[in-house]
């Protein structure tokens, strides 16, 4: 949703993607900013970027950083899974494969399923392989891209 101080959606994503290139974050690429239309009951279209970023954090720390970003601008813990926020930041990937715990899962779990994700993330990293399907960003974005047969 828009920011007051950012403005709109895209210009959100790019504030954010600044916001990824602070300390104790370096990033190394980001992929064009998309608007995809909302998964839910969301009236309003949405705008993605994926990012490679470089950190010594591990992903706990990482993921506190980020939800502290989130905050930054403007987005309030708790409420509906669906609800219009100004940001929302996931950890699709990290460089030493899976990583699980109560309250993450790396992978992302959704990431194979969600054009939104994959579309941006297949520019930056197409040849990443999912830890556990050992499948690339690249087959799970074509797995989404082919058309089902009639039922």
């Amino acid at each position: 949703m828009p920011h007051p101080r950012y403005g709109g959606p895209r210009q959100v994503v790019r504030a954010a993607l600044c916001a990824l290139d602070t300390a104790p974050l370096s990033l190394r690429r980001a992929s064009a900013i998309v608007t995809t239309p909302p998964l839910g009951p969301s009236i309003r279209h949405y705008a993605n970027a994926a990012a490679i970023i470089e950190t010594d954090l591990g992903p706990d720390a990482l993921l506190a950083h980020l939800k502290d970003i989130e905050q930054r601008f403007g987005r309030r813990a708790g409420g509906q899974r669906w609800r219009a926020r100004p940001l929302d930041l996931d950890i699709l990937l990290w460089s030493k494969g899976a990583f699980v715990a109560p309250h993450l899962a790396i992978p992302h779990p959704e990431m194979a399923h969600r054009r939104f994700v994959l579309a941006p993330l297949r520019t930056i990293a197409p040849d990443w392989r999912h830890p556990l399907t050992v499948l690339t960003v690249q087959h799970m974005a074509a797995r989404l891209d082919q058309k089902r047969p009639a039922a």
